[in-house]
């Protein structure tokens, strides 16, 4: 059996910034990924938005990692060129019935240390997007997008000048706790004083086949699909758009790439994986149907009424990593280290779905304080 000192169990955003965090602090770390290249599932499958901060229930791990990760994240790009834009962006009410819950995402963002929104009247939002129709909006000037992509070559950059590796194509199979853990992945086994599973989608999946773990820190896995429809030709807007948020998203949105291309979406669709495929855990189908562009007409319209008949082309879709259910309020990010489980030198990053890019980072610091606790 070979050893080392850290394994990380995904090569996502977040698992290449826990490797990247682990090799700088000294630790001989192997990242391994189950596909054939670094970040093909949730991290390249998202709307690429550096978030503010401003959805989460005060206290939380959301709003505190999300606030923490925004000011590591833009510092990080500067430093190491990555593309990036802070456009800015508009959550806003279609009507005064909303403005009362505009009002109070207002306040919880001021509770997450978000402290630059800005109250903009009808007109005044007008001014900055002539055409947005709503009846109150709010600023966040901090909101930006990102090259997620080109985030995590520089990680993986990172990882590797520090002595780590990312090893694709290396499904873990299972995990035994111990001294030393034991992790079975692609026909071999790794001996590792550091576990940690930042499988993304299937991390509680992982969690269920790790030896030694208790039950009540094996929770089940939920998924939920979002389809993308881009518009072609000219942006009508410069900066994101968001309609007031829903129970389990953030509504069907306006974002930018760095392109300048808008796009639509996520909506959200509940589905579950089909068979497992070559030992795998389970497929997902990403195809997007273009029957559901029917509902992205009437919600876009609501922000944005001179949507044109047959404007929106299917783009793409991606799974959100869920841990609660439809009409659930939206989990927290769950972090079971040993602290939670009382197993040393293992951390489950489970339910890492929004705001986790713009988290990556700081997650990573999370995960090396509950390690180090």
């Amino acid at each position: 059996m070979d050893q080392v000192d850290a394994v990380v169990v995904g090569a996502g955003v977040v698992g290449l910034a826990v490797g990247r965090a682990l090799a700088r602090r000294g630790f001989e770390t192997v990242v391994l990924e189950s596909e054939t290249a670094i970040g093909t599932v949730t991290s390249a499958r998202n709307s690429e938005v550096i978030h503010a901060g401003l959805y989460y229930p005060s206290g939380s791990l959301k709003a505190r990692l999300c606030v923490a990760g925004k000011a590591a994240l833009y510092a990080y790009c500067a430093e190491r060129g990555i593309a990036h834009r802070r456009c800015g962006k508009l959550i806003v009410a279609t009507g005064p019935t909303q403005h009362a819950a505009l009002h109070a995402l207002s306040r919880r963002a001021a509770d997450n240390g978000v402290d630059d929104l800005q109250l903009l009247t009808p007109d005044a939002a007008r001014a900055l997007e002539p055409a947005l129709a709503c009846s109150e909006a709010l600023l966040s000037p901090s909101t930006g997008i990102v090259d997620s992509h080109g985030l995590m070559l520089a990680l993986q950059g990172d990882l590797e000048s520090a002595g780590g590796a990312v090893a694709l194509a290396s499904r873990v199979e299972r995990i035994e706790v111990g001294r030393p853990h034991r992790v079975q992945a692609a026909g071999m086994t790794l001996g590792a004083r550091i576990v940690v599973n930042a499988a993304g989608l299937w991390a509680p999946a992982l969690a269920r086949r790790t030896e030694g773990l208790a039950p009540a820190f094996q929770p089940p896995g939920r998924f939920a699909k979002g389809s993308y429809f881009a518009l072609p030709g000219r942006a009508p807007f410069s900066h994101l758009i968001y309609p007031m948020p829903e129970v389990a998203g953030l509504g069907v949105h306006l974002t930018l790439d760095l392109g300048g291309q808008a796009r639509f979406g996520p909506d959200v669709e509940w589905v579950e994986p089909g068979p497992a495929a070559a030992g795998g855990d389970g497929t997902l189908d990403y195809r997007v149907d273009v029957r559901r562009a029917d509902g992205f007409y009437a919600e876009i319209r609501r922000y944005w009424p001179a949507l044109p008949d047959g404007a929106l082309q299917p783009a793409y879709s991606g799974v959100r990593p869920k841990l609660s259910g439809p009409g659930e309020p939206a989990a927290d990010f769950r972090i079971d280290g040993p602290a939670e489980h009382g197993i040393e030198g293992l951390v489950n990053l489970l339910g890492i779905e929004s705001p986790g890019l713009t988290a990556s980072l700081a997650l990573a610091d999370e995960t090396l304080r509950r390690l180090a606790a």
